[in-house]
């Protein structure tokens, strides 16, 4: 059953952020889901298999996206300060150890997550989450550009002019099919797309993505992009489920062999004519990782 719970919830730094309750299982299990970008903590890649595996299923919408309240001034959205944010939700909140799954940009804070708070988290999973860009490069060459020549203004200036700018994008092409192109869709995701309920879901957090305007992807997008990290791979203890489609547009083999390398307990899976969409037909794979050795409720 689709549930989205929201609780706002206010940081030590006195932000809002929005924590949603996907699906409350009946076993002391949590699972916590970070958003692509454009994303929001209201998606449920299958809710199905998710209410089988009875699990409980949370997410915190970033800085600017669904129910939280945009980085003010001269702050960055990084990926650190955003799992760090995570982690001070699910201490504040009693959630204790959890597993954790990120989709694409959301990966990063994932990982970041299990390296900076490693006492929170169990297990993680990222699904087609791309490698750093100097490394694996994966960013065109004209938005790299743009960051490039954005870099040496102040926070604020960076987000005013990233955000005008897919604004513009937004509001010349709204279509589902742009929409969806925002997160990485593809040839290869059409069949996904096509399943009941995948598309309507996908452009609901799209919606709860934007409902602030685009303030949260640029504040996303200039963190990623023009901040460290905040973490090395190294530094990831948990045991790491690597999930990439053979025919992403976004994250192809290159990204998923580098993070196999560089993690330290990492396992990579290459789903074969997978897109980037591969978390919706690839969720069950998610939660038998996260949740091991527990049959789903038929």
């Amino acid at each position: 059953m689709d549930m989205d719970e929201v609780e706002i919830i206010r940081l030590k730094s006195g932000r809002r952020v929005a924590l949603r309750r996907l699906a409350k299982g009946n076993r002391q299990q949590t699972i916590v889901f970070c958003h692509p970008a454009p994303g929001a903590g209201n998606y449920n890649p299958d809710p199905e298999e998710t209410t089988k595996r009875q699990v409980t299923l949370i997410s915190v919408d970033r800085p600017g996206y669904g129910d939280s309240e945009a980085v003010k001034g001269d702050e960055w959205a990084s990926v650190a300060t955003s799992a760090d944010n995570l982690a001070e939700v699910l201490q504040q909140s009693n959630f204790g150890q959890v597993g954790v799954a990120g989709w694409s940009a959301g990966g990063r804070v994932a990982l970041a997550l299990a390296a900076r708070h490693p006492n929170l988290v169990d297990r993680v999973v990222i699904i087609g989450t791309p490698a750093p860009d100097e490394i694996v490069p994966w960013i065109p060459a004209e938005q790299k550009q743009v960051l490039e020549n954005l870099r040496d203004l102040p926070p604020a200036k960076i987000h005013q002019e990233l955000a005008a700018q897919f604004s513009s994008m937004l509001s010349h092409d709204s279509s589902n099919e742009a929409l969806l192109s925002l997160i990485g869709y593809g040839p290869a995701d059409a069949k996904v797309v096509a399943l009941p309920g995948a598309s309507n879901r996908l452009l609901v957090m799209l919606q709860a993505a934007f409902a602030k305007g685009t303030a949260g992807l640029a504040a996303d997008v200039a963190g990623y992009c023009l901040q460290p990290w905040g973490f090395e791979p190294a530094e990831v203890r948990a045991k790491t489920l690597c999930l990439y489609g053979s025919k992403d547009p976004v994250s192809n083999l290159r990204h998923g062999n580098w993070w196999q390398k560089n993690l330290p307990n990492a396992r990579l899976e290459m789903v074969p004519d997978a897109g980037h969409l591969l978390i919706i037909p690839m969720w069950r794979r998610v939660l038998s990782h996260l949740v091991p050795g527990r049959r789903r409720k038929i």
